[in-house]
């Protein structure tokens, strides 16, 4: 509606293509040619799937999970496939400046305005269920411990098996012979899969340290003329979480993958507390009644720890919003220094090329 249109306007958010960058996508293909598989695996015939909101439409990941051996021991073997956008969208090119000037995609109720024109974020680069689509793969082995022990970045062709929904594979998870399950009773046993890779992530996530915040988004809910009816918190169930973790494993990968190759490249970087903020926080446990408080040079387990004993607390939500705000921002950087929150010696953003530039450009 006209509020869109006026936020739009008032912030400066680009909404309008290009000539040049419209006449370029348009010049593009509908469908994967031949000659875009040259020196491509063949994933088609691997079930991998999409795991978004009901209102998603630009499917950036799928995923895919075995059983394997790690060594001697057991473990999985995670395929996380990304849209290849940089197949289409070459440097310089209109839809790269048009895309480098917006850097993100911009999500409002109802209306999306998208980095990259609809023929791409819809269509050629988004992994559409039942269709060939370019992609590029991480290919990782993950110890019982959640441990990657091994990774490979390859580019591929693959085939969507399914365009799941989080409720959907949340209550496939929660009920296998369920009326969801039984409709897609073939890609039960990979879910299976991808929810004990899941559970083993999360063990490795607690034994480093990272911080788990028990924040609420929230939804917007609109009737049918636009208008706000509602706003709802948004539930986050164990599918979300599943998600989450097989990204932030590929993201790490493709942070270890750059820093390996010393090939200049973009990290996500994340900065512990500074020491004003280190006051206020300490000022502010005490006052609220928390019995622990943070050290000089605090750890991420160290918040992880306060967030754990307060999860319960009626005012869980603010002691969290707090800790989280005496935070610095993450922040995009060519000069990797780690990122504290997450607890991990290197972090990059890969995952998401057809809404976030820097992915892209990852």
């Amino acid at each position: 509606g006209m509020e869109i249109e006026i936020a739009v306007r008032k912030y400066g958010v680009p909404h309008e293509f290009s000539e040049a960058c419209l006449a370029l996508a348009r010049g593009l293909p509908d469908k994967v040619r031949p000659a875009d598989r040259k020196q491509r695996v063949d994933l088609t015939d691997i079930p991998l799937v999409t795991i978004d909101g009901e209102d998603a439409r630009d499917f950036d990941d799928a995923v895919y999970c075995e059983p394997a051996r790690v060594g001697r021991a057991k473990g999985w073997r995670v395929l996380v496939a990304i849209a290849d956008v940089s197949h289409y969208v070459e440097t310089g090119s209109a839809i790269d400046i048009d895309a480098y000037d917006r850097a993100t995609s911009v999500y409002f109720p109802r209306r999306v305005i998208p980095m990259l024109p609809e023929k791409l974020s819809n269509g050629l680069c988004s992994l559409n269920p039942e269709v060939e689509r370019l992609c590029m793969v991480c290919d990782m082995l993950v110890t019982a411990k959640g441990e990657v022990h091994a990774y490979q970045f390859y580019p591929a062709v693959m085939w969507s098996h399914a365009r799941f929904t989080y409720t959907e594979v949340a209550s496939i998870l929660a009920n296998t012979r369920g009326p969801e399950a039984v409709r897609r009773k073939d890609l039960v046993p990979h879910l299976l899969n991808l929810h004990d890779v899941y559970r083993a992530l999360l063990t490795s996530r607690n034994a480093r340290g990272a911080v788990d915040f028990e924040t609420t988004e929230t939804q917007i809910v609109c009737d049918e003329n636009g208008r706000i009816e509602k706003i709802v918190p948004r539930v986050r169930n164990d599918a979300h979480r599943l998600i989450e973790e097989a990204m932030l494993a590929a993201n790490v990968c493709s942070a270890d993958f750059i820093l390996q190759s010393k090939h200049p490249g973009l990290y996500r970087v994340h900065e512990g507390p500074t020491p004003e903020k280190k006051e206020i926080l300490r000022n502010y446990l005490k006052a609220v009644g928390v019995g622990l408080t943070i050290s000089d040079e605090p750890t991420p387990g160290e918040f992880q720890a306060i967030a754990h004993a307060t999860k319960e607390r009626p005012d869980a939500q603010q002691v969290h919003a707090m800790l989280l705000r005496s935070m610095q921002q993450a922040i995009y950087t060519p000069i990797n220094s780690g990122h504290f929150g997450l607890a991990f010696e290197a972090y990059t953003h890969f995952t998401s090329p057809i809404r976030r530039y820097p992915d892209l450009l990852v």
